[in-house]
């Protein structure tokens, strides 16, 4: 059985937001590549964004990196189709350039999906993976509903078999697949579509080891884990656990417990670092998950928007109106962007007092068809209220897009002269995110000084305020003391950071004139 593992990648940005920088991840790739893993994960998703927008790293740089690193074992990205790694279509000039240079810098396997699984989202993607010598990994969203049947995934895994695809994945992004619909999914589609299939699934209902071995018995080429540090709840079951359970059988991954064991304890000591980021909710074992759906990162964003608006006592009745949304739009899997698009609504509809009283500027862009194909009709009335007597777009939404590169080289280049084709698509991205990154960078704004600014702030929102002690009067024709206590230990690195970069100030010291 192939074991692909996702602490690089899945593993940290379900427990600690995709936060995991590029400096904690090197010293154990030797280690990662010499296990025998079918593939690592390492790029995509949630990464891209968070390197430039929070990390304030170049992802390309960190996928140079380990790739230089990690010669031997696949490395793996994970493709949101004709969204790449954003939260838009792209034009299909992007999308090819972005996947062959990710091919060329390093991306051996491309897992492609699409959260309405519209296969017309997913087709330029699988083409350019094909085009660029990699593997295409076509992805099946797992979700239940009226119309999601095995016998429409498994017209789906032929749909995509016929665009190129070189094996499949069903993608349980809820963690909430059964082991037996998991078994007789997977063994169906191996029958009737002939290509290897890849399980990838979330513990969070406490389904997924035994989903896992329901897969490996009904014929699964692999499934994914994480190393345990990183793994559990909303994260991937646990790599050496797994091994264990198929160790001596007919499934037995052969891959070295004790040298697991070693990785398991070097990342130990990495998640000590992102503590302040840890959700302890994203670490627990969630069974509702299976009457409402929603996925552990979509809930975590529910409670911070009602928890924003002093309404987090109205999670119930959020979590009732979701099922309704998504019968609404014709059950789309809960999957990003969708997800948030149904999420934001239920929130909206339940605090307005009034279902579709308000209607996102999301939502009515997947009601004219700008995501893609709904799984299923959408509700009448909703059509109403958003179209009126216009008609929705019927086409491929990324034909309605002109080519977009040729600009995004020339803007970037205003302000970026010898900005190449990475920087290009980066910017073509995340215009905004990509300018303040170059910012920061341009005025030596290092990540060990950002990170140790928002890992203290970080520290600061998660520490109960202590009680003010009582203020002494100050001294009659004079000014007391400015402050006790010191420097708190967050502001003490970053002044320390600024000071080995020769940039921190003492105003105490005597300036040179």
């Amino acid at each position: 059985m192939g074991i692909t593992e996702t602490v690089l990648r899945d593993g940290h940005q379900s427990l600690i937001a995709t936060r995991m920088r590029t400096r904690h991840m090197l010293p154990a790739a030797e280690r990662l590549d010499a296990i025998g893993y079918r593939s690592l994960e390492v790029w995509g998703g949630a990464t891209f964004d968070v390197c430039l927008r929070f990390l304030h790293e170049d992802p390309w740089e960190r996928l140079r990196a380990l790739k230089r690193r990690m010669p031997n074992t696949p490395l793996q990205m994970l493709l949101r189709g004709q969204n790449l790694v954003g939260y838009r279509h792209y034009a299909d000039d992007v999308v090819e350039r972005f996947v062959a240079r990710a091919a060329r810098e390093g991306i051996d396997i491309f897992r492609v999906f699409d959260a309405l699984n519209d296969p017309r989202n997913m087709e330029v993607a699988l083409k350019a993976v094909k085009a660029a010598g990699a593997r295409a990994q076509a992805t099946i969203c797992y979700t239940e509903s009226p119309v999601h049947t095995r016998a429409a995934f498994v017209e789906l895994g032929r749909t995509l078999a016929g665009l190129g695809a070189d094996e499949l994945c069903v993608k349980d992004m809820g963690g909430f697949m059964p082991p037996a619909e998991g078994g007789a999914l997977v063994g169906a589609l191996v029958r009737e579509v002939g290509l290897p299939v890849v399980v990838h699934t979330h513990s969070s209902s406490g389904l997924s080891a035994m989903t896992c071995l329901a897969v490996t018995e009904a014929g699964a080429t692999a499934f994914d884990t994480a190393l345990s540090p990183f793994a559990g709840g909303t994260s991937q079951p646990p790599t050496e656990t797994m091994v264990g359970a198929l160790r001596a059988g007919p499934h037995d991954p052969r891959l070295d417990l004790g040298a697991l064991a070693d990785l398991a304890e070097y990342f130990r000591g990495v998640l000590d670092h992102y503590l302040p980021l840890l959700n302890l909710r994203s670490l627990q074992t969630d069974p509702a998950i299976l009457i409402h759906q929603v996925p552990g990162g979509m809930l975590s964003n529910l409670l911070g928007q009602l928890a924003e608006q002093g309404a987090a006592a109205r999670l119930g009745e959020v979590l009732e109106e979701i099922p309704r949304v998504r019968a609404d739009l014709g059950y789309p899997p809960l999957v990003t962007p969708t997800s948030q698009i149904v999420g934001v609504q239920a929130v909206v509809n339940v605090l307005s007092g009034e279902r579709y009283r308000q209607i996102t500027r999301e939502v009515q862009d997947y009601v004219r068809g700008l995501y893609g194909a709904a799984p299923a009709p959408l509700d009448p009335d909703l059509l109403r209220r958003v179209l009126g007597d216009a008609a929705p777009i019927r086409g491929r939404p990324a034909d309605l897009l002109e080519p977009e590169f040729a600009r995004a080289l020339a803007e970037v280049r205003a302000f970026v002269p010898a900005a190449d084709e990475a920087e290009a698509l980066s910017y073509a991205m995340f215009p905004s995110v990509f300018r303040a990154f170059q910012t920061a960078a341009d005025l030596r704004l290092t990540p060990e000084i950002l990170s140790a600014a928002a890992v203290g702030i970080a520290t600061v929102l998660r520490t109960p305020a202590a009680p003010a002690p009582p203020v002494p009067p100050a001294p009659a024709g004079g000014t007391g003391p400015t402050s006790g206590g010191g420097v708190s230990p967050w502001a003490h690195e970053g002044r320390a950071g600024l000071a080995r970069a020769g940039r921190w100030i003492d105003a105490s010291r005597a300036r040179r004139r």
